[in-house]
């Protein structure tokens, strides 16, 4: 099942996160040129409700269309979401991310059923006209039908929305949002669900207070600073000052994800952490201007409205005092036995013997799955959900190690784990990662690592490798 939900989650965010610097751009216009912007511009401040009215949601839908029906799928949903656009009032971020793909499908459904029927000479008529014919069909279908429809889901998400406000119960969203995050979850919550409609309350209001519940580094720079202050495993404490400067300068939040994997009660930290910053948000009713992304506190900062940039700082600041109070006395606590690597044999020996597996056939039968010669070994991935952060991240790590033992012959490239290259001979990825890894690959030789900064298997794969 959660395999099922971070594959669904990762579909919904591959639409929005090839596009992020657009909205980044759509938010620095609205943060600046706005009527209550750093530099109000009459003329230029025109530019940002075209852009979040056309712009925003085509680029969404063309890279739906693209993920399902290849460049032909792309540009059917870039028509059909015309239709959705013109056929309601509401900024059509969801709808766009309904008729990227449907477009996508038809057309690659058209493409197979005339595959080979084709007479010769005519395949470029049939190729133009099938996409201009059914994507006239679909743009209507969208106007009357999609439209419509996804404007009265918006207006009942938008009063669902307005309820949590003038409630003040939206802090315990992040009940569920800590959680899910810590699942690799965060990109699927963060660019699937916030992202569209922290979009419609900027449109309306200059900010949003949903880009400030996922993307908020404080909580998970409480964790990481108990860690580095009281932890008993000298591993765990020597990588947590690391990860802390790449969680909260790099924004690459993953990195906290096998700390508070490694000892669960840590998530009362992080949920703390961030329940607290958003009722903070919520008194003063802040907001951000844009998405930041990466999550880094300079970006978290910078797309803060004028006037309220030490505010959101502040934001940051609450959440992460919260959550070290919450994680300084459960890291102390612990009993220093279980590092990092500890906590994934023991999850590894543990579902062997659920299925009945001794331990050593389950190593020597993932051993023998796709040997290749050390010699032979010229490509290897890195694999994370999105194939930005922390996949970019590993890589730089994994390559540096290769280069020190000699091996500059070996390509170490970042991918998302959904979309790894055939032609990859090794996969590195999370533990948390390795099934959805596995199906995406299943000819490359998997290694699962549980700490992104202190890998021991970057120095065992570096050693295996070396001529």
């Amino acid at each position: 099942m959660k395999e099922k939900i971070q594959s669904f989650g990762r579909f919904l965010s591959g639409m929005v996160m090839p596009n992020i610097g657009a909205f980044i751009a759509w938010g620095l216009l609205t943060a600046l040129f706005i009527d209550t912007g750093w530099l109000p511009n009459a003329q230029l401040s025109s530019i940002v409700g075209p852009m979040l009215t056309y712009v925003l949601p085509i680029l969404i839908a063309y890279q739906g269309g693209k993920m399902v029906g290849g460049p032909r799928g792309a540009v059917m949903g870039a028509i059909m979401t015309i239709g959705v656009i013109c056929g309601t009032e509401y900024t059509m971020f969801m709808g766009a991310m309904i008729a990227g793909p449907l477009a996508g499908w038809v057309i690659k459904k058209f493409d197979k059923a005339v595959e080979g029927k084709i007479p010769s000479g005519f395949e470029m008529l049939v190729n133009n006209f099938s996409v201009g014919i059914l994507g006239l069909l679909l743009a209507i279908l969208g106007y009357y039908v999609i439209g419509p429809f996804m404007g009265g889901v918006l207006a009942f998400l938008n009063a669902g929305v307005a309820v949590l406000v003038n409630n003040n119960i939206l802090p315990l969203v992040s009940v569920f949002v800590e959680p899910a995050k810590v699942l690799f979850l965060n990109n699927a919550i963060n660019h699937g669900i916030f992202t569209p409609l922290g979009a419609e309350q900027v449109a309306s209001a200059g900010k949003s207070i949903f880009y400030m519940i996922e993307t908020n580094p404080g909580a998970g720079t409480g964790v990481l600073l108990a860690y580095w202050l009281f932890s008993k495993d000298k591993v765990t404490k020597d990588s947590a000052p690391g990860a802390l400067i790449v969680h909260l300068l790099g924004g690459i939040h993953e990195i906290y994800f096998p700390y508070v994997l490694m000892n669960p009660l840590l998530l009362l930290a992080t949920i703390g952490g961030s329940v607290a910053a958003m009722i903070f948000n919520t008194l003063f009713k802040l907001g951000l201007a844009g998405p930041p992304s990466p999550g880094s506190i300079i970006a978290y900062v910078g797309m803060a409205p004028k006037g309220s940039t030490f505010m959101v700082l502040l934001s940051a600041v609450v959440a992460a005092a919260v959550s070290f109070v919450i994680a300084a006395p459960i890291v102390r606590l612990s009993n220093g036995k279980q590092s990092l690597a500890d906590s994934t044999e023991k999850m590894k020996e543990m579902k062997a013997e659920a299925k009945g597996v001794a331990v050593s056939e389950v190593k020597t039968a993932a051993d023998n799955l796709t040997a290749v010669a050390a010699e032979d070994v010229k490509k290897i991935v890195f694999a994370c959900d999105a194939g930005m952060g922390s996949s970019a991240m590993g890589a730089t790590v994994l390559r540096k190690k290769l280069t020190d033992v000699g091996r500059t012959d070996i390509e170490v490239q970042h991918a998302s784990v959904s979309e790894i290259p055939a032609d990859a001979q090794i996969v590195v990825t999370h533990q948390e990662l390795s099934a959805r890894a596995r199906k995406s690959a299943p000819n490359a030789r998997l290694i699962t690592i549980s700490n992104f900064m202190a890998a021991p298997e970057y120095d065992s794969l570096a050693q295996e490798l070396k001529l």
